[in-house]
């Protein structure tokens, strides 16, 4: 006895399960929907439906018909890090919710994995390729346009694709004000803020130096060189500069302005080691971790607000033909300040 194989579901059968028309399903198949008055609660339950029913359209040949292929792909420079997972997680959500198919490759911050990746995705045929944090988004972008490939960068700005990155300049500012009002609630020694971490080499370092700067000339307060050490995010290249740091000063400065949560662990670890704790002293740190803020309380962190900065990556995605040039700049939220701030004369 020869089994039949098992009928493949169509369109017609998805439509009828989820109780909405074949061009309701065809719309949120293939990510046209937010464009038509299709609510979210109906795209939902068409794509968990076609997802349950083993429904899975010919991506190859509807690519070949359509001259597209459903990918898009991301290159980021790490996962172990709760900034970029999330983006990697809201980028690959809202991918889904359009029907698209999301690659996200990790480069490790290294120029020829980046392009390698890039390489590897461009083969596959991604519609548009979304550069985070890479360390030379330019030649990842002409790459791209060698290829007739879009391509977006996020986190770290280029020159030859739109770009959507934090406001580092301002967010740093704001995050300054606020830990220079913490210290003026507590009366300190003196007014010496550290700023470590980063590299001096990129765009967000440099603009959160910038920042960093303003806010205490805002003050009249001046900045030595000594107090910014933009030594790299690695936390063991934190510790190593801060113990260098403190071969020159008998105590801990009065405050830390720590650029990421990662260089934050270098930091930690060098206080613990030393017999001191991270409540020692008042520490702000350009970027946001729910533990860090959940095990110290009165940390202060500037949180990147990674869903609108997704939201716009999509935006500029279905924007024919962007301008090159375009970029967009989007707020983060400073959490943990409970002084009435001047860094709230900013917002």
């Amino acid at each position: 006895m020869v089994s039949e194989s098992p009928k493949r579901l169509t369109i017609y059968d998805l439509a009828r399960l989820a109780d909405a028309s074949p061009s309701t399903v065809s719309a949120v198949l293939n990510g046209s929907w937010q464009r038509r008055r299709i609510s979210q609660k109906l795209a939902d339950r068409i794509l968990s439906l076609a997802d349950s029913e083993g429904y899975s359209a010919n991506m190859q040949a509807r690519a070949l018909r359509r001259e597209r292929s459903g990918i898009i792909g991301m290159i980021l420079p790490l996962y172990d890090n709760r900034y970029f997972s999330s983006i990697a997680q809201h980028f690959e959500a809202q991918a889904r919710r359009r029907g698209l198919f999301a690659i996200v490759a990790c480069t490790n911050r290294d120029p020829a994995q980046e392009r390698e990746a890039a390489r590897m995705m461009l083969a596959y045929r991604v519609e548009c390729l979304v550069s985070t944090g890479a360390t030379d988004p330019d030649t990842i972008s002409a790459m791209c346009d060698e290829s007739g490939v879009a391509s977006i960068n996020l986190d770290l700005p280029g020159s030859k694709a739109p770009s959507i990155i934090s406001n580092n300049r301002e967010g740093a500012q704001k995050l300054t004000h606020a830990i220079l009002d913490r210290l003026a609630s507590q009366a300190p020694s003196d007014n010496a803020i550290l700023f470590i971490g980063g590299r001096a080499e990129d765009h967000n370092t440099r603009e959160r130096i910038a920042g960093f700067t303003q806010a205490r000339a805002e003050r009249g307060l001046s900045t030595s060189e000594a107090d910014i050490i933009p030594c790299d995010y690695a936390a063991e290249k934190a510790q190593v500069a801060l113990e260098a740091y403190m071969r020159h000063r008998t105590t801990l400065p009065s405050a830390m302005f720590v650029n990421s949560t990662i260089a934050l662990e270098g930091i930690v670890r060098w206080l613990q080691q030393g017999g001191y704790q991270l409540d020692d002293m008042i520490v702000g740190c350009f970027d946001w971790d729910p533990l860090a803020a959940a095990f110290h309380p009165h940390l202060i962190m500037a949180r990147q607000n990674v869903g609108e900065m997704i939201d716009h990556v999509f935006e500029v995605m279905d924007t024919p033909s962007p301008d090159a040039s375009l970029l967009i700049e989007v707020q983060p939220d400073i959490m943990g300040s409970d002084v009435p701030t001047l860094a709230q004369h900013l917002t």
